[in-house]
């Protein structure tokens, strides 16, 4: 695989992201922000970017530090970064939920605490940038899934700015009516380039390399995956510029939000469509449960982005169409990221672990550091209380929202409890420790005895 060099940071990303879903799950289970405040308050503007940029942020960043040089078979350009720019964006993040604190009545904390928050999360998201964007700047032309992260790249910039703006506006500092017309309005603009462009454009980039390395099918580009990439820009070039006309107060491009939601449905059922063909054609088939638990999350993506043009079901999905959103985050973007974890992290191990070793001892199958039938009781559960959590936004009825985030809370706790056991190597019949050189030698404290020897 070109490129696949081990970055010695995405697992600190990563772990650092699943300790900020635990934590937004958490507050959700103990009735923190919406539904049990308004999706205004900044209980739940705390709580949506606990989510948004602790873990959702920080896993799409450790992912694409791993895999845009597998994208464009060249080596992560200033890598030494990643370290820096992680030691920003938690203290940023952490900031900006105290300013938030803050706004909410909390003691102790300041609104001053958002823009400080935002300069160090645009401080660690440049950092970011300049990884990939260089890396990407290395190849010409660039692979399509490439080109998707490169337009993800170019929404994260937008995102942090915008949002950058409303924390001006928010903590006091600025008081400029196109600043304050642009926090009025603009709100829904900032998510969508946040988690439909960012996070949703450079996961199905990734998902185009990835999936037919998965499955062992074939990773040519069709049509199809050219006009997802069309649409889905356009779409996000629309809602930049729905955001500057607000910026300076005009009125030209107020029916242009509808155009890009047809464009963005249209994206989305190619892609699905993309999806279903690449299994159709797979030469490997029996999949493992990555993939599997993945269609999930691609079922999940469909369902949200369709039923949110549907004027009936956005009516019925409550305020600001919460439920469709919460169906986005936690089954699309959510569901992908653990589904895909619990392939890369045992990957990343048994590379880090057997790679060096590899042709000269004896070694395990990356599938032997899982166990897959506790894994795939955890994915069910997990599916099943996210579409509960959803149906419950939808009835509008908070305690059963909390039961199921309560469910989802444990199936996750489970996920990554299995995650840590296959960086343990738990799940090695007789595991060898880590191979390691003694005097140009490959010791072994204890002997290696797989599930294929078994």
């Amino acid at each position: 695989m070109p490129g696949a060099t081990l970055s010695p940071w995405t697992m600190s990303y990563f772990a650092a992201a699943c300790l900020f879903l635990v934590v937004g799950q958490c507050a959700m289970v103990a009735g923190y922000g919406y539904p049990f405040a308004a999706v205004e308050s900044p209980a739940t503007l705390a709580l949506v970017h606990v989510v948004a940029i602790g873990w959702l942020g920080l896993l799409m960043t450790g992912a694409l530090l791993q895999f845009v040089p597998v994208l464009v078979a060249a080596p992560l350009r200033a890598g030494r970064l990643a370290l820096p720019a992680l030691a920003l964006l938690i203290p940023g993040l952490l900031l900006l939920v105290g300013g938030f604190a803050a706004l909410g009545g909390a003691e102790g904390v300041s609104p001053a605490m958002l823009p400080s928050g935002a300069l160090l999360l645009a401080m660690g998201f440049g950092l970011v940038i300049i990884m990939l964007a260089t890396t990407l700047l290395t190849v010409r032309p660039l692979p399509l899934p490439a080109r998707f992260v490169a337009v993800g790249l170019g929404a994260l910039i937008a995102a942090v700015l915008v949002g950058g703006a409303f924390t001006l506006v928010l903590s006091g500092t600025v008081t400029n009516y196109a600043a304050i017309g642009l926090l009025l309005k603009g709100v829904p603009l900032h998510a969508t380039l946040g988690l439909g462009g960012w996070l949703t454009f450079s996961a199905i980039g990734v998902s185009y390399r990835l999936l037919p390395m998965f499955m062992l099918a074939r990773d040519d580009m069709w049509p199809t995956s050219r006009a997802v990439w069309w649409a889905g820009a356009a779409a996000l070039a629309i809602v930049a510029a729905r955001i500057v006309s607000i910026a300076v107060d005009s009125d030209g491009m107020e029916g242009a939000e509808s155009v890009a939601a047809f464009l963005a449905v249209l994206a989305a059922v190619l892609y699905s469509a993309d999806v279903l063909r690449l299994f159709r054609e797979r030469r490997r088939k029996l999949v493992e449960l990555n993939v599997r638990a993945s269609y999930a999350a691609f079922a999940a993506l469909f369902a949200s982005v369709v039923m949110s043009a549907l004027p009936t079901t956005r009516a019925a999905a409550g305020e600001g169409a919460a439920a469709l959103v919460y169906l986005f985050v936690f089954g699309w973007l959510t569901g992908l990221g653990l589904a895909q974890l619990y392939k890369i992290v045992p990957f990343l191990t048994w590379l880090e672990c057997y790679g060096p070793v590899l042709g000269r001892v004896p070694v395990p199958r990356v599938q032997d550091l899982v166990e897959e039938k506790r894994a795939r009781l955890w994915f069910f559960v997990y599916y099943l209380a996210v579409i509960a959590a959803t149906l419950s936004l939808f009835a509008q009825s908070p305690a059963a929202f909390r039961v199921a985030v309560l469910a989802q809370l444990c199936a996750t706790v489970g996920l990554m409890v299995e995650l840590v056991r296959a960086r343990m190597l738990s799940s090695v019949v007789r595991p060898c420790a880590y191979p390691r050189a003694r005097r140009g030698r490959i010791s072994f404290s204890r002997s290696l005895d797989h599930r294929s020897n078994r």
